[in-house]
């Protein structure tokens, strides 16, 4: 019987790029917030500093040699590379990926998840600044993308799934002609040699039927509506209080605070999904989170996070997955350093998250071996 496959979600953006000096400074990369964050309450964990790989750079290829050995001593078969096309053949951060294609190391397991979405400010708390724009300019430029795509494509390295490449859209509800992308992508793929794509979608709600839009597979996490399941207690006071001048100062601070703050213990309930599909559906781990280091107190923070209850919510989730076709799972993330999630070694855990991980997932796949 095959093994639970875990892939981990990683972001290229630990290198300077030309856009990033323009919009935020010289040398800008995803560690100039990460070092910047402050504590915005007794016993808020920030800044999240790194251990074993330090402030990486990832265009040194021994960075990225140590990053899949590490996720491979955990039991991780490979990563989910964040891939920006912007249309009419606009990309951003492509560099390290295209190094690793290009030179063929490490030897480790990946695939790509189009992260199609326009770029705001809100890496450096200016939310309403666009800095550049996700277009759809439609058939030519899908055909310029998916050659582009192609030679990651027929890889060996590449995950695939029932013989097909998985590629993950991030958003695909945005795309204006979304079977038209899928059927000119699959139909490219068996034009040159592949069985098809394996289009798996994210950020699509629970009672989104992918088969009806040509997709194989959903993918969902829920850390950002969190704050939708909880009703925070300013606004309890401002609905109840607010005909009341004489509580204004009290709203006012209790507003200059950080609105969503949860136990992250507490908040993995919403990620236990207990319910079953018709279709495939692929879990998500989620080793924390905290943005505030992007979003100040307009981030979602979850607190309390340790060794202990990672492991309850990861040995849940893949309780879960055992069961399923594919038995694949996604962490969110490897290397999200600015978003509090992410597997690589920090000052305060070391090794240990990346310890239960692999720990769980021998127990889950020996358990799979057993039947």
């Amino acid at each position: 019987m095959s093994k639970i496959r875990a892939i981990a979600y990683y972001l290229p953006q630990f290198h300077p790029i030309p856009e990033n000096d323009k919009w935020w400074g010289k040398g800008f990369t995803e560690w100039t917030n990460v070092a910047k964050a402050k504590p915005l309450f007794k016993g808020h964990e920030q800044p999240k500093l790194p251990a074993d790989l330090g402030f990486y750079d990832l265009r040194v290829p021994e960075v990225r040699e140590q990053q899949a050995q590490l996720a491979k001593d955990a039991g991780i078969e490979g990563f989910c590379y964040w891939h920006y096309w912007f249309g009419n053949g606009k990309r951003l951060l492509e560099r390290p990926f295209n190094e690793v294609l290009s030179s063929g190391k490490p030897d480790f397991p990946f695939c790509l998840g189009w992260a199609n979405e326009t770029w705001s400010g809100i890496w450096h708390g200016a939310n309403d600044k666009i800095l550049i724009e996700q277009e759809y300019p439609g058939v030519n430029d899908y055909e310029a993308h998916f050659d582009a795509l192609l030679p990651a494509f027929k890889d060996k390295r590449y995950i695939r799934v029932d013989d097909k490449p998985l590629f993950l859209i991030y958003k695909p509800l945005n795309l204006p002609d979304i079977k038209l992308f899928v059927n000119l992508f699959n139909q490219l793929a068996i034009n040159n040699g592949l069985k098809g794509i394996y289009f798996v979608a994210s950020n699509v709600g629970l009672n989104w039927n992918p088969e009806l839009f040509g997709f194989d597979a959903v993918t969902y996490a829920a850390q950002e509506t969190i704050k939708y399941h909880y009703a925070p207690l300013r606004l309890k006071i401002r609905n109840k209080f607010k005909k009341f001048k004489i509580v204004t100062s009290i709203i006012n601070y209790i507003d200059s605070k950080p609105l969503n703050v949860y136990k992250y213990e507490h908040a993995m309930k919403y990620f236990k999904i207990n319910k079953s599909f018709d279709y495939a559906f692929f879990r998500t781990i989620l080793p924390g989170w905290d943005n505030s280091a992007r979003s100040g107190k307009n981030g979602v923070i979850f607190t309390d996070f340790t060794p202990e209850v990672f492991r309850k919510h990861v040995k849940d989730t893949l309780e879960k997955t055992i069961n399923t076709q594919n038995k694949i799972v996604f962490i969110k993330s490897w290397n999200e350093w600015a978003e509090g999630n992410y597997l690589e070694p920090d000052l305060k855990n070391g090794h240990e998250i990346l310890k239960v991980l692999k720990q769980e997932l021998e127990i889950a796949n020996n358990s799979l071996s057993e039947n």
